[in-house]
C-alpha cells in the first residue's frame, strides 16, 4: 500500500513576538556572546527555525548581523516584509543550503524548535558544520524534568500536555540529561543551562548554550 504524506506548514497570522518570548528573551540576551562595539564587526548570528522572524530582528536590534532559516512560506513572506534589516532563507534544517549561508557563524540560535523534530540530533550537526570553531550554538526548548513530570500525571494532566492531536506539534520532549547527552555525544562541550517560566523545577522552557569542540 503507497502512502501519500502531506506537507504542512506552520500559520503565522502576524509579525508579532509569541507568549514564550516574553519569558524566553532574559535567558537568551544572558547567554548571547556580547556583540562588539564597531558596526563593520558585528557578531554574525544565524536564527534557525526563525518563524516569521520577530525573534531575528529583536536579536538584530542589539547589534548582531542576523540571518534567519525558516521552512514555511508564509512564515518567510511576513519576515521578509516587516524586518527588511534582517536576510530570510526558506529552507528546512535538514536540507540547509550551506552555499548560500556563506561564511561561519558566531552564533547559532534555534528558540523552541528542536521538540518538534523527529530527527533532532540533525540540528545540532547542522549547527557544527556552520559555526566557527569558537562559536556558541544556544537552543531553547519546553523542559521536562522528574518533578514537572510528576506534578503533570498528578494534575491529571498527561493528555493535555503531551497531546497527540496537535499537528506539528511537539515529538521530543528533553530534560537536562537527555539534552546533555544529546549535545556530548555531537561533540559540544562548556555545556550551559538557564530556565524561564514558572516556578524552579516547574520551569516552561530550558535554555542552553554550548560550543563545538
Amino acid at each position: 500500500m503507497t502512502q501519500t504524506v502531506q506537507k504542512h506548514e506552520y500559520y503565522y497570522g502576524d509579525s508579532n513576538l509569541t507568549n514564550a518570548h516574553s519569558f524566553l528573551i532574559s535567558p537568551l540576551r544572558s547567554l548571547l556572546p556580547k556583540s562588539k562595539c564597531s558596526s563593520t564587526e558585528k557578531l554574525r548570528v544565524l536564527d534557525l527555525g526563525c518563524g516569521n522572524g520577530s525573534l531575528t530582528h529583536l536579536i538584530a536590534e542589539q547589534g548582531y548581523e542576523v540571518t534567519g532559516v525558516e521552512p514555511s512560506e508564509q512564515g518567510i513572506t511576513i519576515a521578509r516584509r516587516n524586518f527588511p534589516d534582517c536576510h530570510f532563507i526558506q529552507a528546512s534544517i535538514y536540507d540547509l543550503p550551506l552555499a548560500e549561508l556563506q561564511q561561519p557563524f558566531d552564533i547559532i540560535l534555534s528558540v523552541e524548535v528542536i521538540e518538534h523534530l523527529l530527527f533532532p540530533r540533525e540540528l545540532v550537526r547542522a549547527a557544527k558544520k556552520l559555526l566557527k570553531p569558537d562559536g556558541r550554538l544556544i537552543m531553547t526548548t519546553p523542559y521536562h524534568g522528574y518533578c514537572k513530570n510528576l506534578a503533570i500525571a498528578l494534575l491529571g494532566k498527561m493528555d493535555k500536555h503531551f497531546t497527540v492531536l496537535w499537528d506539528g506539534g511537539h515529538v521530543k520532549f528533553f530534560s537536562v540529561e537527555t539534552m546533555t547527552e544529546l549535545l556530548e555525544t555531537e561533540g559540544y562541550t562548556d555545556i550551559q543551562f538557564k530556565f524561564a517560566g514558572r516556578l524552579p523545577y516547574l520551569w516552561k522552557s530550558m535554555c542552553v548554550s554550548c560550543s563545538p569542540l
